[in-house]
């Protein structure tokens, strides 16, 4: 992949489009039929939002995208991650399995969708949010998606 959900059938960036421009082709390019990256890199610059995967190494035991299928093999040292960059607050992820990483490493139950939770890692203190999935698969109208995330940016 050339970057995080360039999938179009996935509504992460659609999300995005809804909560920052009111648009949810806001990174669409519909002659190449694909997410702009280069307006996204632009609008998380501008922004200061950080992606990154929370399993540095994974296998796929079923020929599909769903979560229940992945096994993590390397988690993210998330410790480490906050260590080179310290001013980091908040850690966003996008659905149960992406949570658990991060609250196995805290320490903490994995939380509530939608429902921040202060804790420690290390010498670092975060609010981590788990949010809904962006797959098309989780049964969840793009508007309500992008009300569970404003509420993150709000």
């Amino acid at each position: 992949m050339d970057f995080f959900y360039p999938n179009k059938i996935n509504d992460f960036w659609r999300v995005m489009g809804v909560i920052f421009m009111n648009d949810k082709n806001a990174f669409w390019d519909s002659g190449q039929q694909r997410f702009d990256i280069k307006a996204i890199k632009a609008f998380l610059d501008r922004e200061g939002i950080a992606l990154w995967d929370t399993a540095m190494a994974v296998r796929r035991l079923k020929d599909n995208a769903s979560d229940k299928f992945l096994e993590i093999v390397t988690p993210i040292d998330l410790e480490r991650l906050l260590d080179a960059h310290p001013t980091i607050s908040q850690v966003v992820t996008t659905g149960e399995k992406a949570t658990s990483v991060v609250a196995a490493q805290a320490g903490i139950n994995v939380p509530a969708i939608g429902i921040p939770v202060d804790c420690t890692l290390g010498e670092h203190s975060i609010r981590l949010w788990r949010m809904p999935s962006t797959s098309r698969a989780y049964p969840l109208a793009l508007e309500k998606k992008a009300e569970a995330y404003r509420a993150v940016f709000d």
